[in-house]
């Protein structure tokens, strides 16, 4: 693994070449990729030229957006048609190939209606906090709070947690976030679209875009058989293979990128 990484932008006729005699197939992160980051999840709103862009990519190849947002979330936020939605960080995917809602995902419901009302009351007074409920997870978000009190709140999240077992902590971009403790994430998503679309190994190229630490998950996933590339500014440990330094890198890339048309 590797911080400190060539660009996507410079490295372009590199990854063309890759694509060579592939079918291409793109996918994209929401939050800090195709939107910058914000002081609220609800004001991440994607800008028309870059739906503009993601919508002409999807002219020219097959394009699936995962997030860790809800799938109707998601869905409303780009607005485009004919694309995949992976929601819930893949617990729940939507597009050309079917629909999948992690069954083992729905026993979990109660634990997280739980988690979410103790969040709810004993948060109430620490400022800057916003609990956002998922239908698969719950994510407790602290940009706007003290950081002298982040580690209340964690203190706080992590006594919930005990109490409910079967869900598991996970970290992100100024949040925490509880989800269902199920071996299933945004990279195990990406091969199960993968698998249902159709494309093989030998056939297919896969290119991953995202900023999150949860989708590490997903460029581990394409370690030897795709591209993954981190939206940052800043050095950090990945495993991702280039590098763009924010959503405008992103769309310039996603207009600039030749792929194979839909087979």
């Amino acid at each position: 693994m590797s911080h400190t990484l060539p660009s996507a932008l410079e490295c372009l006729a590199t990854i063309q070449h890759m694509l060579q005699n592939k079918r291409g197939m793109v996918f994209l992160d929401y939050d800090g990729t195709l939107t910058p980051i914000v002081e609220r999840p609800e004001w991440a709103q994607l800008s028309q030229k870059m739906r503009d862009a993601v919508n002409q990519l999807s002219q020219r190849c097959d394009v699936a957006i995962v997030s860790g947002r809800d799938l109707q979330d998601i869905r409303n936020l780009v607005g485009i048609e004919g694309i995949l939605y992976a929601g819930s960080h893949g617990f729940d995917i939507s597009g050309p190939g079917g629909h999948l809602e992690l069954e083992q995902g729905i026993d979990y419901l109660p634990a997280l209606d739980r988690a979410e009302t103790a969040l709810t009351k004993q948060l109430a007074e620490v400022a800057g906090t916003q609990i956002e409920r998922k239908r698969f997870a719950i994510a407790v978000h602290f940009r706007r709070a003290d950081p002298a009190d982040v580690s209340q709140i964690e203190t706080i999240v992590d006594t919930i947690l005990e109490k409910n077992p079967g869900l598991r902590k996970t970290g992100g971009k100024m949040i925490f976030e509880l989800r269902p403790d199920i071996d299933w994430d945004k990279g195990k998503a990406l091969r199960w679209i993968l698998a249902r679309l159709g494309m093989h190994d030998d056939e297919v190229l896969p290119i991953y875009i995202g900023d999150d630490l949860t989708d590490e998950d997903a460029f581990c996933e394409l370690q030897k058989r795709g591209i993954a590339i981190l939206v940052s500014d800043e050095q950090r440990l990945t495993a991702a293979n280039y590098v763009l330094n924010d959503p405008l890198e992103v769309e310039q890339f996603l207009k600039r990128l030749k792929v194979n048309q839909n087979s």
